[in-house]
């Protein structure tokens, strides 16, 4: 009997073009208003069927700085699908990492999704869209908008995925990210923590975060720039002074806007057709360290 073959799923990198957290919730997490885009490049995860027999999933990675164990958001995703489903079915997965950890790039919640998009396949889709949705959030917040394609809107703490109107998917489709990562990560509690301390100051009202959308949405000769705000832009770069002073070399040299992506530590610039971002790769290497992680790619 033929051994089944493998299923693979993308898992891609998302940037926030917009992120407004509006203020803190009575149960400890956050509400947002988010505008998300994922990229052409990711992670890519596959997954062997191994039968029903009693036993463990398996997580192999290619990057030895990834954990494997169970508290991969992958065996989570596995263990929470089971939960919900009832299937028995046991996988080994095999996850090519690309997305740095701690980027705000969203790869550990990407590879998450991916693994319910594997499992619904595998178990000859168990589950409606909106109930995996459910799952998903249950996982992380992040997880829900993976399971979409293309650009969306997140609301509350992410959990609730809106997909954009045509003409913003459009808009945005194809467009060139240089996109950045420093040495160091930056923890997304951290960050949620910080922006807190700051006061109610530091969150942007959510009628105030939903007009800049709407702006924006209704005016299709709006630029890309005039979209880009990330509420966590100032505790992060109070924290780490490099941040900002890549943002003001990269304005004043070559006229991008520099935005963190989630909580950071990476960072983006949208770039014009035809620009040459080699030299804006070597001075972010310069500013920011040799190790410092510079990749060109597209919104999907």
């Amino acid at each position: 009997m033929p051994e089944p073959r493998p299923v693979t799923e993308f898992a891609p990198a998302k940037i926030n073009l917009f992120l407004a957290v509006t203020g803190r919730r009575s149960d400890g997490f956050h509400d947002l208003v988010s505008l998300v885009a994922p990229l052409a490049w990711g992670d890519t995860l596959a997954a062997r069927p191994l039968g029903s027999e009693k036993g463990q999933n398996a997580l192999l990675c290619d990057s030895p700085s990834v954990p494997t164990d169970d508290g991969n958001l992958v065996h989570r995703a596995a263990r929470a699908f089971a939960q919900a489903t009832g299937w028995e079915g046991r996988v080994e997965f095999t996850l090519t990492k690309r997305i740095p950890v701690g980027a705000g790039l969203g790869g550990g919640s990407s590879d998450a999704a991916a693994a319910l998009r594997i499992l619904q396949q595998l178990s000859g889709g168990l589950v409606a869209s909106a109930r995996l949705s459910e799952i998903a959030a249950s996982i992380g917040s992040d997880c829900p908008l993976f399971l979409k394609k293309g650009p969306v809107l997140m609301r509350g703490r992410g959990e609730r995925v809106q997909e954009v109107p045509d003409s913003v998917r459009r808009r945005l489709s194809g467009l060139r990210v240089l996109l950045f990562k420093p040495a160091f990560a930056i923890a997304t509690l951290w960050a949620y923590q910080h922006l807190a301390s700051s006061g109610a100051g530091a969150y942007l009202p959510e009628r105030e975060a939903e007009a800049r959308l709407t702006a924006w949405t209704l005016d299709p000769t709006a630029p890309i720039e005039r979209l880009l705000f990330n509420s966590f832009e100032a505790p992060v770069h109070a924290k780490f002074p490099a941040l900002p002073l890549v943002s003001e070399v990269l304005r004043d040299r070559f006229g991008l806007r520099v935005l963190l992506s989630g909580s950071g530590s990476a960072g983006f610039a949208i770039l014009p057709e035809g620009f040459d971002s080699g030299p804006v790769g070597a001075i972010l290497r310069e500013t920011l360290g040799v190790s410092c992680f510079v990749l060109e790619s597209r919104f999907a």
